[in-house]
């Protein structure tokens, strides 16, 4: 499926108005702390949602609803420092080592038999599951999309297709984000879309 066509799928779910079951589930992350999750829907082709900064695991309801309505089997994060989850620097979020909470819920769902995993990150979420990618062993994330985002390391070390997904006048407290997340793109490997 084109990506334009999976965007109209979700919104036109998102409008339906139809609902999957959720649960909150658990699981250990590699440097000893442990997060909590809603996971929505089962399937063998699934979506890890990392949310931004300001946000939490509940922020993405709407939307896992809809992946989950549409066959993904879905797995909405809290980061360590968010809601129950913690680990090793989770009093600072923003310096913590959150690619680790990124790849712990890929290895999570990859246990309970998902054959593929994309993450789907906004803002801090978006250069965590960058920085996932890079850090992965290959083929263990198969796409990223980064919503008004990019990876922290350099891009050229991305080991997933990647869909970057900016508007051109979003700004954050260092400015315009469409230059640096440009930038990052320039560099990332194919197969790559800018939107």
């Amino acid at each position: 499926r084109s990506v334009r066509s999976l965007i109209l799928m979700v919104v036109a779910m998102l409008l339906s108005g139809e609902a999957i079951a959720q649960k909150t589930v658990s699981f250990p992350t590699e440097d000893g702390g442990v997060l909590y999750a809603n996971a929505f829907g089962k399937s063998d082709k699934a979506v890890v949602l990392a949310h931004g900064g300001q946000f939490n695991k509940e922020s993405w309801d709407k939307q896992a609803h809809a992946l989950a309505a549409v066959g993904f089997e879905v797995l909405a994060l809290d980061f360590r420092g968010y809601g129950k989850s913690k680990g090793p620097g989770d009093s600072n979020p923003i310096s913590a080592p959150l690619y680790v909470d990124v790849l712990s819920a890929v290895r999570f769902l990859r246990k309970r038999g998902a054959k593929t995993v994309s993450v789907v990150g906004a803002s801090m979420g978006g250069w965590a599951a960058g920085d996932a990618s890079i850090a992965s062993r290959p083929g263990e994330i198969d796409r990223v999309v980064f919503l008004g985002a990019a990876p922290n390391e350099p891009a050229d070390k991305l080991k997933s297709a990647t869909l970057f997904i900016v508007a051109r006048d979003d700004a954050s407290g260092d400015g315009p984000r469409l230059p640096a997340i440009k930038a990052q793109y320039e560099k990332a490997p194919q197969p790559k879309e800018l939107i």
